[in-house]
C-alpha cells in the first residue's frame, strides 16, 4: 500500500472514531429528544445529520492527503537518491530534510556512497598497476620476439635476395648482347622483382625492430582502431570521441571492451553501420557502440558468451556498470559507464 493510500486511511478511521466518541458523549450528555433539530435541519433538502458523516469522512480524505503528500515527496527525493548511487551519480551530502528519521536515512546513503567511491577508486588503482605491469612484461617478450624475428629474416632470407640480386645482375650484365630482346626484357623483369622484395624485406625488418612505443591516448588509440576498421570492411563506421584523462588501467580495459564489441559486431552482426561514442558527462565516462545488425537474445547469449562475459568482468573491475540491449533484426547497443573518482590529492 502507498503512503498516501496508508495515510488516507489512517486519517479516515481516526475522524470516524472520534465521530462515534462525541456521538456518544453528545448523546449522554444531551437526551434524544434534542437530537430532532439535526433531523429537521435542512440543507439543500437533505437533513443535517446527513452531512455530519459526510463532512467527518471528507476532512479525513482531506487530512490525509494533505498530511501524505510533503512525506511522500521527501520519501520521492530518497528513492531519487537511490537510483542515483545505483547509476553511480553523486549525491548532495548538504540536502536537509524536515524529518529527523529522513535525514539519518539520507546521511546513510552518502555514507554508503563514500564507501562504494573508496573501493571503485582502490579496484581502480589495483587494475591500473595490473595493466602497466601486464604491458611491461608483453612488451619486453614482444620486444625480444621482434629481435629473433629480425635476426633470422636478415641472416637468411635478406641474404639469400641479396645474393640472388647479384647473380641476376651479373646475367644481365653477361647475356646483354646475346639474349634476345625478350629475354631480355624478362630478365629485366625479374631482377625488378627480386630488387622489389628487397625494398620490402627492409621495411619488414626496419617494422621489426624494437623501438620505444610512443604512448597513445584512448581517442587516439580509438581513433586508429575505427580509421582502419574503415578503411577495410565495407561498412559505415561514425565516432564521437572526447579527449578524456583517464588512469592507464581504465583506458586500457576500456579500449579492449571496445575491441571485444568490435569483433563481435565483425563476426557474429551482419551491420552495415558501426556507432562509437565515448564522452565524459558529470562524473561518468560513458562508452557507447551500436550497430543496425541483426541483434540477438540478449538473455541467452549473457549466460553462454565468452565475449559478453568478459567485457562485463572488465566494467565491474573497474568500478563500472555494463548492458547490453539487443534486438532481433534491429540492431545491438551496448553501454559502459565508469564513474570518476577523485581523490583527496585530486582534489588539491
Amino acid at each position: 500500500m502507498s503512503i498516501l493510500k496508508r495515510q488516507v486511511l489512517h486519517n479516515l478511521i481516526i475522524s470516524i472514531v472520534l465521530l462515534i466518541v462525541f456521538t456518544a458523549i453528545f448523546a449522554f450528555i444531551f437526551p434524544l429528544p434534542d437530537w430532532q433539530f439535526f433531523i429537521k435541519k435542512e440543507i439543500m433538502d437533505i437533513p443535517l445529520i446527513v452531512y455530519i458523516p459526510f463532512l467527518t469522512i471528507l476532512i479525513g480524505i482531506s487530512g490525509g492527503v494533505w498530511a501524505s503528500l510533503p512525506l511522500r515527496r521527501r520519501l520521492n527525493e530518497i528513492q531519487s537518491g537511490v537510483l542515483d548511487l545505483e547509476e553511480g551519480r553523486i549525491l548532495d551530502s548538504h540536502k536537509i530534510f524536515n524529518l529527523a528519521e529522513l535525514n539519518g536515512v539520507w546521511n546513510g546513503l552518502v555514507k554508503v556512497q563514500e564507501q562504494i567511491n573508496r573501493r571503485t577508486k582502490q579496484s581502480q588503482k589495483l587494475v591500473n598497476e595490473k595493466a602497466e605491469e601486464q604491458e611491461k612484461r608483453i612488451q619486453e617478450i614482444v620486444s625480444q620476439e621482434r629481435n629473433r624475428l629480425a635476426r633470422e629474416l636478415h641472416d637468411s632470407v635478406s641474404q639469400q635476395l641479396f645474393a640472388a640480386s647479384m647473380m641476376m645482375s651479373a646475367i644481365n650484365e653477361s647475356k646483354k648482347e646475346e639474349a634476345s630482346p625478350n629475354e631480355t626484357k624478362q630478365l629485366k623483369i625479374v631482377e625488378e622483382m627480386i630488387h622489389q622484395s628487397q625494398l620490402e624485406m627492409r621495411a619488414l625488418l626496419l617494422h621489426l625492430r624494437p623501438v620505444a612505443l610512443k604512448g597513445k591516448t584512448l581517442k587516439e588509440g580509438i581513433q586508429e582502431l575505427l580509421v582502419e576498421l574503415s578503411n577495410k570492411v565495407p561498412m559505415e563506421v561514425d565516432w564521437k570521441v572526447e579527449e578524456i584523462d583517464l588512469d592507464k588501467g581504465i583506458e586500457d580495459h576500456l579500449f579492449r571492451i571496445l575491441q571485444e564489441s568490435v569483433s563481435n559486431t565483425l563476426r557474429h552482426s551482419k551491420a552495415s553501420s558501426l556507432e562509437v561514442l565515448l564522452i565524459k558527462r558529470d562524473s561518468l565516462v560513458i562508452l557507447r557502440v551500436m550497430d543496425d545488425g541483426i541483434g540477438f537474445d540478449s538473455e541467452i547469449e549473457k549466460t553462454g558468451s565468452y565475449g559478453l562475459q568478459n567485457m562485463q568482468e572488465r566494467a565491474l573491475e573497474i568500478g563500472g556498470s555494463f548492458k547490453i540491449v539487443s534486438v532481433p533484426s534491429k540492431g545491438t547497443r551496448l553501454e559502459v559507464k565508469v564513474p570518476m573518482v577523485e581523490t583527496e590529492g585530486d582534489e588539491e
